[in-house]
């Protein structure tokens, strides 16, 4: 799977462990950032990038990573098309693509270990959408909030 992830300072050795994993996982992988450990450096910066990416199919899905998790998640969202989802536990990870059909998935550097964030995007990656009517249905009304904001 063709897979971006972007991080900030907040969680920069958590997207390099991540990196290692997902390549030996057999993905091809477009990192967004940060290339450094920066300390004065803006999640927005690499978030935004990644999530116009994934809105544009560019790549399949994202992973945004900063110290919590949240400044990513608000951020990705903002982009239309982008349906990133705060995961912080092993049933969301899949649930939030089954039924919602999260693209961007986002944790927090600070609040989950290494271990745990690969075991939660070992999950994301593996779920797939299911197509129910329900969801579809309410996946339309969440679209449609986009192009009232147009």
């Amino acid at each position: 799977m063709r897979v971006g992830i972007a991080t900030d300072h907040g969680a920069f050795h958590l997207k390099e462990d991540l990196l290692g994993r997902l390549k030996r996982a057999g993905h091809e992988i477009v990192d967004f950032g940060a290339y450094s450990l920066a300390p004065g450096d803006d999640y927005p910066d690499f978030v935004i990038p990644l999530a116009r990416a994934v809105s544009a199919g560019r790549v399949e899905r994202g992973i945004a990573v900063c110290g919590s998790g949240v400044g990513a998640s608000v951020c990705a969202n903002k982009i239309p098309g982008v349906r990133a989802g705060l995961i912080g536990d092993h049933f969301s990870a899949h649930q939030g693509v089954e039924d919602d059909h999260m693209n961007v998935l986002c944790m927090g550097g600070r609040t989950v270990g290494p271990e745990v964030a690969w075991e939660f995007v070992e999950t994301y990656l593996a779920s797939e959408f299911s197509q129910a009517e329900r969801h579809l249905r309410r996946l339309g009304k969440v679209a449609a909030l986009e192009e009232v904001a147009k």
